[in-house]
């Protein structure tokens, strides 16, 4: 009798296996393929006097690329103090553990408990009429088991699942890296440049002071009216409020760099902007590069792939699951018997349950998560066509300002020239005091721009570099 029941057993054991496994060939969880997106990446920039080859900048080290040493040391102290950067770090060791719980899917459920149950009969029930003792207790130590096979992939899709949002904050934090120093370099540039302002202005200040006196002597000598005075008593009143505006923007700037490295504001010892040169040389490399090299292009395709494996889940949870539940332990009604061998039981239960009516839930979540993955797609190809254009942004402002450069200084000196020109005619009473006056706006307005120019042409090149993911290795 006992060979008949186990034979049935195994035939229904086998049955099941057999059915399972026939299903598997309906559905099996796919491999993620990226995308091809040749289309997308081949004219990415618009680079039709710069030829581009498989090296970029974005290769280079910052500690390469920022030559200035009160620079470099700032950008350290971003790297380990900023608060975005610590956040970051936060996510990713949030993900790591969830990655590890993903790993451990394949593993058994597996819980241990200690009961005490006390139950009371009723007299008046079937059996509390003929039991003289309607009170019993029950001691139990059960172990419980739980343990599903991975049929169709859900397991394995799962944990390609959390290993992808692991991945994609590792790239989040290395995104973070990349706008932190790039925004202490353009912060500490814009430093510099202000610091040249003031000194073009204080400069300006100490001329036009000397100038106030020059034309109240002309006045009293009868060359020039008491107009020509207020004139240049207002000229120099103005580059006092310009000084004034510049120091202003100085402090805020400082306090912002403060921020980026996670301390208190404070001011900041730095070099000059004439001292400023990066050497390196412009090299974009191909636009697929961006694919490997840029951070929130690399967390968009690791979004995308955990979408896709989501989608595998989602569709695997319509097919029959395979689940073996086990419990045993010790069982007895008396405390000090409770660990005698009598008191062992055990349960072994297979079952292959097919999800049928679940309210449309199994159904609904597979076209969320398919509508979910053709978003992560398009944002993929979004973030890839941004990232584009901003490398060719950076790149065009570069090669503007490099030439707008050239004319600002030859602005520069010829204003000069026409402000010395004009001071002497005015002296010797052969130029009206009104030219005076409007070349020393000219000129210090042409001197104001060619240190913003250097500053957006050292601006350019940071862009560029963030454009192209440099930074985070």
């Amino acid at each position: 009798m006992k060979l008949i029941i186990k034979h049935r057993n195994f035939r229904k054991a086998t049955l099941m296996l057999v059915i399972a496994f026939t299903l598997q060939s309906c559905f099996v969880a796919k491999d993620y393929v990226r995308p091809n997106i040749d289309t997308e990446t081949e004219a990415l920039y618009r680079t039709e006097n710069l030829p581009t080859d498989s090296v970029s900048i974005a290769d280079v080290s910052w500690k390469s690329l920022f030559t200035d040493q009160y620079l470099q040391q700032y950008i350290e102290e971003g790297l380990q103090n900023n608060m975005d950067v610590r956040i970051a770090l936060q996510q990713i060791i949030a993900a790591q553990a969830y990655a590890k719980q993903g790993k451990a899917g394949y593993l058994p459920s597996v819980n241990v408990g200690a009961n005490w149950t006390h139950q009371e009969l009723s007299k008046n029930t079937q059996f509390g009429e003929f039991l003289s003792n309607t009170s019993t207790d029950q001691f139990d130590v059960t172990a419980n088991l739980s343990w599903e096979a991975d049929i169709w992939g859900k397991i394995r899709s799962n944990k390609r699942a959390t290993q992808a949002a692991y991945l994609q904050s590792v790239a989040g934090h290395q995104a973070v890296k990349t706008q932190l120093i790039s925004s202490i370099a353009n912060t500490y540039y814009n430093l510099l440049a202000l610091d040249a302002q003031l000194k073009i202005t204080k400069e300006t200040i100490a001329t036009r002071d000397s100038s106030v006196t020059t034309i109240k002597a002309l006045k009293e000598a009868g060359q020039v009216t008491q107009i020509a005075v207020d004139q240049n008593i207002a000229q120099y009143n103005s580059a006092r409020a310009l000084q004034v505006d510049i120091e202003t923007a100085i402090f805020y700037t400082e306090n912002t760099l403060s921020i980026l490295l996670g301390k208190a504001p404070q001011y900041f010892e730095r070099s000059s902007l004439n001292l400023q040169n990066i050497k390196q040389d412009i090299v974009l490399g191909v636009p697929a590069t961006l694919l490997s090299n840029r951070p929130d292009v690399m967390a968009a395709e690791y979004g995308l792939i955990q979408s896709f494996e989501l989608t595998n889940v989602a569709k695997s949870n319509l097919y029959p699951s395979l689940k073996l539940t086990a419990s045993g332990g010790f069982q007895s009604l008396e405390l000090d018997e409770l660990f005698n061998t009598n008191s062992l039981f055990a349960n072994i239960i297979g079952g292959l349950a097919q999800p049928l009516f679940n309210k449309r839930a199994l159904k609904t979540q597979k076209e969320v998560a398919i509508a979910q993955q053709e978003q992560a797609l398009l944002e993929f190809k979004k973030t890839l066509l941004i990232a584009g254009s901003e490398v060719s942004n950076a790149l065009f402002t570069y090669e503007a300002e490099t030439k707008k450069f050239e004319f600002r200084k030859n602005e520069v000196e010829a204003l000069r020239t026409a402000e010395t020109n004009s001071e002497e005619l005015l002296k010797n009473g052969y130029a009206n005091y009104l030219d005076l006056l409007t070349a020393r706006e000219r000129a210090l307005n042409a001197e104001l721009n060619i240190i913003d120019s250097k500053l957006q042409q050292l601006v350019a090149v940071v862009d560029l570099y963030e454009a192209l993911g440099g930074g985070w290795r």
